[in-house]
């Protein structure tokens, strides 16, 4: 059985920093795009940013030069380096692993940018 779960998720003050993981079991990530979304309160979920199996990555204009992706070199996990946080980053984040013949999702972490 394929699972994904999100850590490091928590509170947070604007300009702050967090590093979100997402660790895997029964799958490994060398085949797969590895990818960040959120979703804020009332929105729908947006991507954030993506890592692919060569290492390429892609991110939204709004989070670029503040947040990095990157993979475990066990190809195990993915992370979210978060740096310069806003309020406007609060949101549930959940990573996404997909291929073309399958999509892993994980349930999600909690991020909130308050003073």
């Amino acid at each position: 059985q394929v699972q994904l779960v999100e850590s490091g998720g928590g509170l947070v003050q604007p300009g702050g920093s967090l590093r979100l993981s997402c660790a895997a079991s029964g799958i490994s990530f060398s085949i797969y795009r590895l990818a960040w979304y959120r979703q804020a309160p009332g929105n729908q979920r947006e991507w954030v940013a993506t890592i692919t199996p060569a290492g390429s990555t892609l991110y939204q204009d709004s989070v670029k030069g503040r947040f990095t992706i990157s993979r475990s070199y066990t190809n195990t996990a993915v992370y979210l380096q978060m740096n310069s946080l806003k309020a406007e980053d609060t949101a549930i984040y959940s990573c996404k692993a997909f291929s073309q013949q399958n999509t892993y999702w994980g349930q999600g972490t909690q991020v909130t940018v308050s003073s």
